[in-house]
């Protein structure tokens, strides 16, 4: 018998390693028979020599001279056992879980923001922007009169005095400036320019009208009835005297300052640079479908809510289902059925959630609806729109409003112009406006009364901009409270008068000079929110 050198427990002849230590108690090579023989008859030492190099617990050398850790099995199993023992934790605690998914969708959507398609757009910039139109006349003397809409300056807020007021009365948030005119001009065909005047103030009525060189006649006589006066706010009445068989055009220029703005807070969607962020809404501060009726923003201007609006007195059959001539129609079946897939789409816990809803509204358009660019000349109503899966902006915009009025929520429209980043293309284009109401716990968390506590934007579905304004919209008339629809129409509808055989060609919209860009330029994903 021997000893071990390491531990000293006790060892058999024979033994390669110690039993109790696990160390190498020699080193043994192929003529380990003729030491233990030498062992059987005595003639060796009974304690064993140390090795050249003590190894780590739990590994030995084997006969072939390798190494080999016989703990390691046992240590990968106790890992894997704490492993098991975590991960049995994660999914039965629901605070850590609720924490751990979070994490995982915070990671998530920021990779997923920086591999997603973006537009580019400017922070702000100055320019001048006009449409030309070509008036022709047949074979005798006739005329045309049109109604030219002189835009107004566009803030924040459009549709009420007030925003965001204390309950003491005083004004918690300013509005901003979204749109600043800064001149207006008219030339007629030869070269004669007109200023018009901002606003049109001084009105100049009809007996005051200005004649030019080729007899043609301009005012700005304000609104009222008849055909001397605007059916809009603002306007300027042009009427072309012509002869038998002559043409003329004319060029409106708007000359602007334009300014992009946010009513989404979103620190990661939404470049810090971009005004209006710091006091936009979200899931978080939104507040219910039930709230829009709190919200009382348009007094009895009602038309924003209801739920058909516009009847351009056409209809359409499609799928053997009569889609009517309602512009908007939140009472289709087809605008319906697409209504209760996007709530069922919302976070547990958030199906009335406002904010939710009308994003995910956004979000399915974006996904399930084309851009039609041979669109019919008569545009497709909302529920046409979502049946077809396809439509121009005026098209996707009555489907965006009449997935909303579903759930009682405002929408209206805006028209003007929309350029690329460059200027360089301009195409008439309409959008939409929305209201939604936050949360009276963040109304009264921050004393502010809840009347006035809502958010009103801009929603522009076919070219993915959410509660955002670009300066590269310019924005001639946003529709006003109407109870007979007649502004609305009057905007489609801009010729008042003109003889048999006198036309007038498609408006043609384009770039006058150079454009001063200011602060740069950001960029907004074309990505589905994550709604939690």
């Amino acid at each position: 018998m021997g000893s071990c050198p390491y531990c000293r427990s006790v060892t058999l002849p024979g033994d390669t390693i110690c039993y109790s230590c696990g160390r190498v108690l020699a080193n043994l090579n192929s003529k380990s028979f003729a030491l233990e023989q030498q062992f059987n008859n005595g003639s060796a030492d009974s304690t064993y020599k140390m090795t050249k190099k003590p190894t780590a617990p739990g590994v030995i050398q084997t006969h072939t001279g390798r190494s080999k850790n016989i703990m390691k099995r046992t240590r990968n199993k106790s890992r894997m056992i704490v492993m098991v023992i975590f991960i049995a934790f994660v999914f039965t605690s629901p605070t850590v879980q609720e924490a751990s998914i979070a994490k995982f969708a915070a990671v998530k959507e920021s990779v997923l923001l920086q591999a997603a398609p973006y537009h580019l757009y400017p922070l702000e910039t100055t320019y001048s922007v006009s449409k030309t139109i070509e008036v022709m006349n047949g074979e005798s003397d006739g005329y045309l009169v049109e109604h030219l809409i002189i835009p107004s300056d566009v803030r924040s807020l459009t549709n009420s005095m007030t925003h965001y007021a204390f309950t003491d009365g005083s004004l918690a948030m300013p509005t901003q400036s979204v749109q600043k005119i800064s001149a207006i001009t008219l030339t007629i065909e030869g070269g004669e320019v007109f200023n018009i005047p901002l606003n049109g103030l001084p009105t100049k009525s009809v007996a005051e009208k200005l004649t030019t060189n080729n007899g043609h006649e301009i005012w700005w006589p304000g609104s009222g009835e008849g055909s001397d006066f605007c059916t809009l706010s603002s306007c300027v009445v042009l009427k072309f005297n012509l002869d038998a068989y002559q043409t003329s055009s004319y060029e409106f220029t708007i000359s602007l300052t334009s300014t992009a703005y946010s009513w989404w807070d979103n620190s990661d969607r939404v470049d810090s640079r971009v005004n209006g962020i710091d006091t936009g809404i979200s899931m978080s501060n939104s507040g219910t479908f039930d709230d829009v009726s709190l919200r009382n923003s348009f007094g009895d201007a009602q038309q924003y809510r209801t739920t058909k609006w516009y009847d351009r007195g056409t209809s359409s059959v499609l799928d053997s289902r009569s889609l009517g001539g309602w512009a908007i129609n939140a009472q289709h079946e087809v605008v319906n059925e697409v209504a209760n897939q996007i709530l069922q789409t919302l976070p547990e816990g958030e199906s009335d959630n406002a904010y939710g809803y009308a994003r995910a509204a956004f979000d399915y358009l974006h996904e399930h609806a084309t851009y039609d660019k041979n669109a019919p000349m008569v545009a497709r109503s909302g529920p046409e729109c979502l049946a077809a899966g396809t439509g121009d902006c005026d098209e996707q915009t009555n489907a965006y409003l009449s997935l909303l009025r579903v759930q009682n929520l405002p929408g209206w429209y805006a028209f003007g112009a929309l350029t690329d980043s460059k200027y360089q293309v301009w195409e008439a284009h309409a959008w939409g406006y929305i209201e939604l109401p936050l949360s009276d716990e963040y109304c009264e968390a921050k004393g502010i009364e809840l009347s006035t506590c809502f958010v009103q934007g801009q929603v522009d579905v076919v070219n993915n901009k959410w509660l955002l304004h670009t300066p590269t919209a310019y924005i001639a008339w946003i529709e006003q409270p109407d109870p007979t629809g007649d502004l609305l129409k009057a905007y489609y509808s801009p010729v008042q008068q003109l003889t048999s055989g006198t036309d007038r060609s498609i408006p043609v919209w384009s770039t006058v000079g150079d454009v001063d860009v200011n602060g740069g330029e950001f960029k907004v994903p074309m990505l589905a929110e994550n709604l939690g």
